[in-house]
């Protein structure tokens, strides 16, 4: 929480029952500038070799935007997640409640990793997972689950049920790349536990980048809806109007004392999710490329003030460490802090402006090209300017370190 803010913003997850006021520090490009390392490889009971799980259902048919046969056609796929944590009795024993849905005919279930896990509750301490986990179906059917994994990163999280135990609804996923301002949304879930319920909106924004719950990284590409989200909500599905998944329900963000829907909620994109579910149901982990750097955005009037020979790119304000990949291979980090036009910039050191070719015009295309489409041990090639020149440096990647929770 930021002191001297008229209005403290907090960004509250979805765990009823827990007690917690979730405090979020603010990441700002590709590393959070304070203090800790940030991954997201957290994993209990990861099966080997396993298939992606195999979603039979189809859209909806019509092109209008129908709730009632969103939620008639749906529902059952959405399920009521019951967590609880610590031992038994003793002083850090808790319980919570969340969201999920059905995405295979083995019981694979996708929700947010911090409603099975400890992540987010501020107390600084490494994620813990859930003691146990029980799955409340559509018709008030309870049985238990088992952790595949979770990716803190992304807050995206995998269970599984025994389809034998109860008959399993899978819901198809969408494409989140696809998503438009103004489409109408329908979330489906569990807030202050009420199970089944449905909330509907519009997508109010898109590309959204926000401060993580689970890790110092900020979350890009997060999809933005007035579809009433509360507590309960997290881990939840996002509809289209076809009746596809395009989200998982994550955030909310309130003001004050308020720990309400006011009208921003956040999703987290399904297609990220989805790169999340392949890698924890093969390996049970995730991994992500890491370059070391702290980035933000290159303006048209900060090159032109400051002499960069481009006029959109992610500066460079500093490296992780002295051996991060980014400055072993040569790139240049600011060389000072200027005051320009009400905000802090860090100039004189290299701006990014492509990797492997592909156009960098912000610091979160850093985040995203690096996230979605490289590997740890890759080598990619940093188009970079500095100052009137324009450079190409092959960085080779890392492995994002592991967070503290």
């Amino acid at each position: 929480m930021r002191p001297g803010l008229l209005a403290a913003v907090s960004l509250v997850a979805a765990i009823v029952g827990a007690g917690l006021v979730l405090v979020v520090a603010r990441a700002a490009g590709w590393l959070h500038r304070g203090p800790g390392t940030t991954t997201v490889v957290q994993v209990q009971g990861g099966p080997t070799g396993a298939a992606t799980p195999v979603v039979v259902a189809k859209p909806l048919a019509g092109n209008g935007f129908a709730p009632a046969q969103i939620y008639r056609a749906r529902s059952a796929g959405v399920v009521t997640i019951y967590s609880t944590f610590g031992a038994p009795g003793s002083a850090d024993a808790s319980s919570g409640l969340g969201s999920g849905f059905v995405v295979g005919r083995d019981g694979t279930i996708l929700t947010s990793a911090h409603v099975i896990t400890t992540a987010g509750h501020g107390d600084g301490t490494a994620a813990a997972a859930a003691r146990t986990i029980y799955v409340g179906f559509a018709d008030g059917d309870r049985v238990p689950a088992r952790i595949v994994g979770y990716d803190l990163y992304d807050d995206v999280g995998v269970i599984r049920v025994a389809p034998k135990l109860h008959p399993v609804s899978p819901v198809p996923l969408g494409d989140s790349s696809r998503v438009v301002v103004g489409e109408p949304v329908a979330a489906i879930g569990s807030p202050f536990g009420n199970a089944d319920s449905l909330s509907v909106g519009v997508v109010s924004a898109i590309h959204r980048s926000i401060p993580s719950i689970t890790t110092n990284y900020d979350l890009v590409d997060a999809i933005q809806t007035d579809a009433p989200i509360n507590h309960g909500n997290s881990g939840g599905p996002l509809f289209d109007a076809r009746g596809r998944v395009i989200g998982i329900n994550a955030q909310i963000r309130s003001t004050g004392d308020s720990s309400g829907f006011e009208g921003v909620g956040f999703a987290v994109p399904i297609d990220s999710a989805r790169r999340s579910l392949r890698q924890l149901v093969r390996t049970g982990k995730v991994t992500y490329a890491y370059v070391g750097i702290t980035t933000e955005d290159l303006t048209p009037s900060i090159a032109k003030t400051f002499g960069y020979a481009a006029k959109r790119g992610a500066l460079i304000d500093s490296f992780a460490s002295p051996q991060s990949a980014g400055r072993k291979a040569g790139l240049r980090a600011a060389a000072r802090v200027v005051a320009f036009q009400g905000q802090a910039v860090h100039v004189g050191g290299d701006a990014i402006v492509a990797i492997d070719g592909i156009p960098v015009t912000s610091a979160e295309d850093v985040v995203r090209i690096v996230a979605d489409r490289l590997a740890p041990g890759q080598t990619a090639v940093f188009t970079v300017v500095r100052g009137g020149r324009r450079l190409m440096v092959p960085v080779k990647l890392d492995t994002r370190p592991t967070p503290a929770g």
